[in-house]
C-alpha cells in the first residue's frame, strides 16, 4: 500500500458540515477515499455527501470503527478536535487548520503522544497515496502511482514539484505535507523512517524551508537509510527575523537558515536542487543508480 493510507482506510471528517468540510469531503470521496462518517457537535443524525454525521468522535468511532480523521475546524477549536480524536482512539489524525495558538498545540501534542496517535499537520495540505485516495486538500489529479515518496513543509511547493515529477513520468508512492507551523505532529525523520520501511518506495523527495532544525535532524537520519533522498530547501534569499509564509519559516539567530540546511543535507550525501526544476533529473539519476 505504501504508507499510512490505502483505499480501505476508514476516515472520518471533523467539521464535515462546514463549507470547507463539505467541499473537501466530496473531493476525498471522488479520489477513492473511504469516508465513513463525519463529526459536528449538534448535527448528529444528519448526513453530508451520503455519510452519517455524529455529535462526537467517540460516537463516530464506535459506529464506524474509523482509523483516521481529517480536521476542518476553525483555529479556536482545532486543538480540542485533535485531542478529541486522539482520546477516542483515532490512530491517524490529519489537521488542515492554520493559525492554531502555539499554547493550544503544546497541550494537544501531549494528548496525541499519550494515546500513541500520529498527527499530520496542523497547517498542512494533508496526504495522499496515488491510486488509493487522499486525506485533506491535496489536488489529487496531479499524482500518479509510482516508486517515489514525497514529503514537504509547503503545500503549494508540493503541488508544483509533484506536477513536475508526474510530467517527467515519475510516479509517487505516497505524498505528505507535514505542516508549516512551529509545532507539528510528525517530522521529516518520522516519515523518512516509514518510507525506508516501505517496499513500494524506492527513493524519496524532501522539500524543506527555512526555520527550525527539522531538515538538519532529517539529514542525520538519512545517513542511516538504504534508499536515496533528493532534497530542495526554499527560502534561500529570506531576510533574518522575517517570517516567510509559514509560522515556522523564520530565521532566528544562527538557526534555521537555508544555507545551514543545505550544508547538513549535502554532508549526508543528499543531492540538493538549486531550483525545483532540477528535481526530476536528480530523481531519475537516483533511481537509475539503484
Amino acid at each position: 500500500m505504501s504508507i499510512l493510507l490505502d483505499s480501505s482506510t476508514r476516515v472520518i471528517v471533523q467539521g464535515i458540515t462546514g463549507r470547507e468540510g463539505q467541499y473537501h469531503t466530496r473531493n476525498m470521496k471522488a479520489a477513492g477515499t473511504n469516508i465513513v462518517g463525519g463529526v459536528t457537535p449538534g448535527k448528529g443524525g444528519s448526513t453530508v455527501e451520503g455519510v452519517p454525521v455524529f455529535d462526537t468522535v467517540a460516537e463516530a468511532k464506535a459506529a464506524t470503527d474509523a482509523e483516521a480523521s481529517c480536521i476542518f475546524v476553525p483555529p479556536a477549536g482545532a486543538a480540542d478536535a485533535i485531542m478529541e480524536a486522539a482520546s477516542a482512539g483515532i490512530s491517524l489524525i490529519v489537521c488542515i487548520t492554520e493559525g492554531i495558538p502555539v499554547i493550544d498545540m503544546t497541550r494537544a501534542m501531549l494528548v496525541v503522544h499519550e494515546h500513541g496517535a500520529r498527527l499530520i499537520g496542523p497547517n498542512c495540505p494533508g496526504m495522499c497515496t496515488p491510486g488509493q485516495g487522499k486525506i485533506g486538500i491535496i489536488p489529487y489529479q496531479i499524482f500518479k502511482p509510482g516508486p517515489v515518496g514525497f514529503i514537504s513543509r509547503s503545500g503549494t511547493l508540493t503541488y508544483e514539484v509533484v506536477a513536475l515529477l508526474t510530467e517527467a513520468g515519475i510516479g509517487q508512492s505516497s505524498c505528505i505535507g507535514i505542516g508549516g507551523d512551529p509545532i507539528i505532529g510528525s517530522t521529516f525523520a518520522d516519515y523518512l523512517q516509514l518510507f525506508e520501511s516501505d517496499p513500494d518506495t524506492r527513493a524519496v523527495v524532501m522539500c524543506g524551508e527555512i526555520g527550525g532544525s527539522d531538515e538538519e535532524d532529517a539529514a542525520e537520519f538519512i545517513k542511516t537509510m538504504s534508499k536515496p533522498v533528493v532534497a530542495f530547501v526554499s527560502g534561500r534569499t529570506a531576510p533574518p527575523g522575517k517570517r516567510m509564509g509559514h509560522a515556522g519559516a523564520i530565521i532566528s539567530g544562527n538557526t534555521g537558515t537555508a544555507q545551514g540546511k543545505v550544508a547538513a543535507l549535502q554532508a549526508a550525501n543528499v543531492p540538493v536542487a538549486d531550483t525545483i526544476f532540477e528535481i526530476p533529473d536528480l530523481v531519475k539519476k537516483a533511481l537509475t543508480s539503484l
